[in-house]
């Protein structure tokens, strides 16, 4: 008969790293399945599984994901015999054939199809799975493929020496799969065996399955029928509860994944009580016979005797935390638990004799009776329904010692479990399902502080109470999060306490010290909703309440304790994380005290390795940029904001592997190359054609000079006469038009030695473009633009997207007007390209050297970097586009007749487009 047959995977062509292609070698309700990478782009997938023995496949299952699903599935099978070696080179598969699947949008991708396909007998040891294709749908918008589980069911091979060099087909051509006379299908030693059955049935209960299988077989070949009956009719009981249990162990998944572990807690004592209260209604320790043949077994009994047998209420979790919370706090259950230690050490009670055999303690709502040693005020406390312990080593002492446990038999020495701690453990504060909090006592889930913790937190528990003090040590994050809010509610009541005149109040710097002590703590706490609060709280001390009230040395020494934990945070791969963490650093930054001390720029303006993280790089190079713009650039040693520290920041920057750090790197030394050209060039190697052969170096040059350019123009405009200014004009058109090599005139000497290269081959290659740029501009404007030339005898250059002109001939300032004040155009947010405002979306996915991190939309067509993408659909600008129309990138708003003039109409009329910066620029 046919069996599972145990693989392992050996390959997989690619694969998502959360889900891996090692989930394929386990079935079970919580297994997530194999998934392909999601850029790799491939249209191919392969993955091969490897038999632990040489076997006899009689048919292979697959079950697909309910929208992440394959255009189809090809089979192919290797069989190498244990004599000869067999490596990924010399492996030759035959094809068997293929399973195409459904694309899953009658059922609106939420069920999941299962395939089995039925082959002749074949021997093999190795199974290749090629996926091929996509079904696409709007679920999948990234394109992969997922296989949720593989099962190949056949026979194990018995090797004969005569035909072990076989190619695996020898006298198998006439055999056929065995059947079950009863149905025609394949018949399987085991119901277990089967994907459909494994798939969605919990693993304890499976196991139990198969050893009750077990003895159904024993029971037919002994004619003990009434005994098979029973097994069953146990059988299938036993299935609808471990589909349940199936689905109670996916949702404790969830909530784990959700990081909910007060939920996850109650799903797992839910998952206990149940199990032991089904494996109690059906007598399924007894059916087992640990301990040889029953009568009784062979007898009819209430349970099995209409046929299917009843199987117990599920409890819900308001049941279970209700359960928990009565168990733990009620004086009966405190009473009835110490009478039960006396008893287990006096021998003074008698023992149970007549009580059945028991494998876990169970809630007394599911006994029979009592037992009969116990007196009846017992019984009150019995009926709470008490979560289930087996004896294992995974379970907690948490309920080991609640009321409802007893031992059956006094002689039995205690376990660990009720040799654990003689006191009782308060239980999880929990809203349940969005319903009534759990009555219980205040302090539930807040211990008392240990004398380590006093020590630390002594200061504290002076100034603002040992209460507040133990909230923010509890092991319950809602605590902490109540405890910073009381925190932050006292830091800033305390402006009032001061002006009541209140005496007893602790000194603003004990205040800001112990507030240091408990925070230090908080913003390291794991729970992201507590790490919010307190990184909120941070920010009410620093601007809210030390400003004018604490002494700048404490001030630095709680920046100090603060400063590298928020730091460390910064550089966390969870966007929302190192944002916070972010926005934290530069409020404290914000503070008057802070500012006057220099206490976080240094931190900030360090070289930077190459071997720092990408993520922690990227945040502090980015915080100090904003530092640069809003406290701008000191000439201050001790600051952090000197052009030298800057500067060696910047160069340390632009060596970083990752290109993010790089660019930003770039922003910073433009910023310091606008107030010391000459301190920036001298960090860098020679400006000459080998440097400029390095990518990287060849565009910060040019921005280089750039800014050389529009410097040189401002200095001749300040140097020269209003009545000089045309003939300056032309000089200096006629200078940039020279070569690098010739030598400059008497009257620039001084902007020569200032040191302002010259233009080089690389500038004169741009003017050259943006000449030809200007004439094409200006054959556009026709016959219009020659009469007004004609008319007014003076050379004009005009913009040609939003009619800007100036007199004269000097085509930098058609070079400036592009690039700082032009309406139509806009700089490109990672490669600070010029460009129209029109082709932004376009250029940033199709020609931007950051193209791979960017996306389109499928709703609104607006490029989107990839790692902002879920944050950008649940947005409200991100909606669907009109017909004909364009999605502007900067106010988001729809573009009417984009190619009949409706950019112009957006950009240029009225006051402009609301997104745009240089919408300042339009004329009244």
């Amino acid at each position: 008969m046919a069996k599972k047959i145990p693989f392992n995977v050996v390959f997989a062509s690619d694969e998502d790293t959360n889900f891996p292609a090692s989930e394929l070698n386990t079935h079970g309700p919580t297994v997530h399945g194999w998934r392909s990478a999601s850029e790799r782009g491939l249209t191919t997938h392969d993955i091969i599984l490897r038999f632990q023995q040489p076997a006899k496949i009689y048919r292979i299952q697959l079950l697909a994901h309910q929208y992440l699903i394959p255009e189809k599935v090809e089979l192919w099978l290797h069989y190498s015999p244990k004599s000869i070696p067999s490596t990924p080179s010399s492996q030759y598969f035959d094809f068997l054939g293929f399973v195409a699947l459904a694309d899953n949008a009658n059922t609106n991708y939420k069920s999941r199809e299962l395939q089995s396909v039925t082959v002749s007998p074949r021997r093999g040891t190795h199974l290749k799975l090629r996926l091929i294709g996509v079904q696409g749908n709007e679920y999948n918008a990234a394109g992969q493929i997922s296989l949720m589980a593989v099962n190949v069911l056949g026979e194990d091979l018995e090797l004969n020496p005569n035909n072990g060099n076989g190619n695996g087909e020898d006298n198998l051509g006439n055999e056929a799969p065995p059947l079950d006379t009863a149905t025609g299908e394949l018949a399987l030693a085991s119901i277990c065996d089967d994907l459909l059955f494994s798939m969605y049935v919990e693993d304890s209960v499976v196991q139990c399955i198969r050893e009750l299988e077990q003895r159904k077989a024993l029971a037919v070949s002994a004619e003990r029928f009434e005994y098979a009956r029973k097994l069953k009719l146990c059988m299938t009981a036993l299935r609808t509860a471990g589909e349940r249990l199936g689905r109670y162990a996916l949702a404790k998944r969830q909530a784990v994944q959700q990081e909910d572990f007060t939920t996850a807690k109650l799903r797992k004592e839910q998952i206990e009580m149940y199990r032991a209260a089904v494996l109690r209604q059906l007598q399924v320790q007894q059916l087992l016979e640990p301990q040889g043949v029953l009568s009784s077994n062979d007898q009819s009994c209430e349970i099995y005797a209409a046929g299917k047998p009843s199987l117990p209420a599920a409890p819900s979790l308001q049941d279970v935390a209700q359960a928990l919370a009565e168990a733990t706090f009620s004086p009966k259950s405190m009473a009835s638990l110490s009478l039960d230690e006396k008893s287990s050490t006096d021998g003074s009670q008698g023992q149970a004799s007549n009580d059945n055999v028991v494998v876990a303690p169970v809630p007394a709502t599911l006994q029979a009776a009592p037992a009969p040693a116990l007196g009846g005020w017992r019984k009150s406390h019995d009926e709470l329904p008490q979560s289930p312990r087996l004896p294992s080593r995974h379970s907690s002492p948490m309920s080991s010692r609640q009321g409802s446990l007893r031992r059956r038999n006094k002689s039995v020495p205690r376990n660990s479990y009720e040799d654990y701690e003689e006191r009782a453990i308060p239980t999880l504060r929990q809203e349940c399902q969005g319903n009534a909090l759990l009555e219980a006592d205040p302090n539930r889930g807040r211990s008392r502080l240990n004398d380590r913790e006093r020590r630390q937190a002594a200061l504290p528990i002076l100034v603002f109470g040992s209460e507040l003090v133990e909230q923010f040590y509890s092991r319950q994050f809602q605590d902490r999060e109540d405890g910073l809010m009381r925190l932050r509610n006292f830091l800033k009541d305390q402006e009032l306490m001061e002006a009541s005149g209140n005496e007893l109040a602790a000194s603003p710097n004990k205040v800001a010290r112990s507030a240091a002590l408990l925070l230090h703590r908080a913003v390291r706490d794991a729970v992201y909703s507590v790490f919010g609060q307190a990184t909120e709280t941070v920010r009410v001390l620093f601007l809210e309440y030390v400003p004018g009230r604490v002494s700048p040395s404490e001030v630095a020494r709680c920046v100090d304790r603060l400063l590298p934990e928020l730091l460390a945070k910064s550089g966390d791969p969870s966007a929302r994380l190192h944002t916070l963490a972010q926005h934290t650093i530069l409020s404290i930054a914000a503070c008057p005290e802070v500012a006057e001390q220099h206490l976080v720029a240094p931190a900030l303006s360090r070289s930077v390795g190459s071997g720092t993280h990408q993520r922690l790089a990227m945040s502090r190079l980015q915080m100090l940029e904003q530092l640069v713009h809003t406290q701008g650039i000191s000439t201050d040693k001790h600051s952090g904001l000197t052009c030298r520290a800057l500067s060696e920041c910047g160069c340390s920057g632009i060596h970083h592997p990752a290109e993010p750090v790089r660019k930003v790197a770039e922003r910073i030394l433009l910023l310091v190359y606008k107030v010391n050209p000459r301190l920036v060039r001298k960090q860098l190697p020679p400006d000459d054609d080998i440097t400029r052969r390095n990518l990287l170096y060849r565009q910060l040059f040019t921005e280089f000079d750039k800014l050389d350019l529009d410097r040189k123009q401002e200095l001749l405009e300040a140097a020269t006469s209003p009545a000089d200014k045309a003939s300056t004009s032309s000089d200096a058109s006629r200078q940039l038009k020279s070569h690098s090599g010739h030598a400059t005139s008497p009257g620039h000497l001084n902007s020569s030695n200032n040191g302002y290269a010259s233009c080089n081959g690389k500038q004169r290659y741009n003017e050259q473009l943006k000449r030809s740029m200007l004439s094409a501009s200006s054959s556009r404007k026709g016959s219009a633009t020659n009469s007004e030339s004609t008319e007014d005898n003076v050379p004009k250059i005009r913009c040609p997207f939003c009619e800007w002109s100036c007199a004269g001939s000097d085509t930098s300032q058609l070079d400036r007007h592009y690039w700082k004040s032009c309406p139509f155009l806009t700089k490109c947010p990672q490669c600070s390209q010029v460009l129209e405002i029109a082709a932004l979306n376009y250029h940033l996915t199709t020609e931007c050297d950051a193209k791979d991190s960017y996306v389109v939309c499928a709703r609104c067509t607006e490029s989107v970097h990839k790692q902002l993408y879920e944050l950008h659909q649940m947005e409200d600008y991100c909606r669907e586009l009109k017909t004909g129309a364009a999605r502007c990138p900067l106010c988001h708003d729809d573009v009417h007749l984009p190619q009949d003039g409706g950019w112009k109409l957006h950009l240029l009329s009225g006051g402009g487009c609301p997104g745009n910066s240089r919408k300042k620029n339009l004329k009244k």
